[in-house]
């Protein structure tokens, strides 16, 4: 498989690189401190007028139409420059996705423009609920019918960016007597929605930047024509998202390890001990060798995975391969580069702290590491 980037796909990462190094990593460690809220926002607007709000969405609704590979560049290019931003960006795309993908012609039209040219900060989805995290299928957030409306009752968890998103799609059950799973439906809710209520936010081991708050629904009523796709369908639109979610965070967990492993190479080549740089040091090449080596299988399996969405064949097993590797590979990597920081490295005038608390959490959301391997050894013994 030929994984060169075409011209376009080169001018994205290009882009976002630019993006990360001018306009986010300045403000990353400001961002990480609970500070420059406004700038951030203004770093996502700049985001959305470069087209990065709206990668793999039809230009008729002002996206970018620059497929998986261009996501998974753009995502990994911005993640070096700010793990909040990128995260912010990856589940707006994902949200912007799932909305041109199964909404009405009435609903993209409403919608999608306000997300790619950044009318909307963000977009949330809000499927996680305090029971129902790696079993989303077990959700209690219910959605009744009245009329021609429904109405939301229940709470989601650790929704990101939902302080500031502008539409929220919803899953919530709509046939309690279903078999589990099958009574499901996904809703359009936009922010202000009187019943819409933004919870307390988490405060966070890492991406700090980026909010992350309980979102309640409390007698929430929205039109019938909220809903999004077929009744009770809702939760087989979940699983196709979220294979498409974890392509994102195997990215942006790689763009992270990237830029600690590129810090400390050139920490090492700069840095003497016995009378000669660091990098002269056998032990310490091979440190950086295995992280080396680890990264470039991370970054083809994520290619893999995103040119398998691209070409419309299945790639839920590639997905969960990258983003179990990328993820796992991003601890490793953060690690060590703290390692050849030496005592710098546990200091937070250096970056690496950041970094390593910044690429924990991709090994927890969008499915554990843990529901990785079962999805992969599911997808595997089919073929046997």
């Amino acid at each position: 498989m030929h994984f060169e980037l075409t011209e376009e796909q080169q001018m994205i990462s290009d882009a976002a690189h630019r993006l990360a190094a001018d306009r986010l990593e300045p403000l990353a460690e400001k961002v990480d401190a609970g500070e420059g809220r406004a700038e951030f926002l203004d770093n996502l607007r700049l985001l959305a007028e470069n087209g990065f709000m709206g990668l793999n969405v039809s230009a008729d609704y002002g996206g970018t139409e620059a497929g998986a590979i261009g996501f998974a560049q753009a995502v990994q290019a911005l993640a070096g420059g700010c793990a909040s931003t990128a995260v912010t960006v990856s589940v707006t795309n994902m949200v912007g996705e799932v909305i041109q993908a199964v909404g009405s012609d009435e609903q993209k039209a409403d919608y999608l423009p306000k997300l790619t040219d950044g009318t909307y900060a963000a977009g949330g989805f809000c499927l996680t609920e305090s029971s129902a995290g790696s079993d989303p299928s077990a959700m209690k957030t219910r959605a009744v019918k009245d009329g021609n409306h429904y109405v939301l009752n229940g709470a989601k968890l650790y929704i990101t960016s939902a302080e500031y998103a502008g539409i929220f799609v919803v899953w919530a059950v709509t046939d309690p007597d279903a078999p589990k799973g099958k009574g499901i439906s996904c809703f359009l809710v936009e922010a202000g929605t009187p019943g819409l209520v933004i919870g307390k936010a988490e405060k966070k081991m890492g991406q700090t930047g980026s909010a992350t708050n309980e979102v309640l629904f409390q007698d929430c009523r929205v039109p019938a024509t909220a809903m999004m796709g077929k009744e009770n369908d809702g939760f087989r639109i979940a699983v196709g998202e979220l294979a498409g979610g974890r392509i994102g965070i195997a990215s942006l967990a790689l763009g992270i390890a990237r830029k600690a492993m590129d810090t400390a190479k050139a920490f090492v080549k700069d840095r003497e001990q016995f009378g000669r740089p660091l990098a002269d040091m056998q032990g310490l090449q091979w440190m950086i060798a295995d992280r080396e080596t680890e990264l470039e299988a991370a970054r083809l399996l994520i290619l893999q995975a995103a040119a398998l969405k691209d070409a419309g064949r299945p790639y839920s097993k590639e997905a969960s391969m990258a983003k179990l590797y990328a993820s796992e590979a991003a601890q490793r990597a953060t690690y060590t580069a703290l390692q050849l920081h030496g005592g710098a490295g546990y200091i937070k005038e250096y970056p690496l702290e950041r970094f390593a608390r910044d690429a924990r959490i991709t090994t927890i959301y969008e499915g554990t590491s843990e529901i990785q391997r079962l999805i992969i050894a599911r997808e595997v013994m089919k073929a046997v």
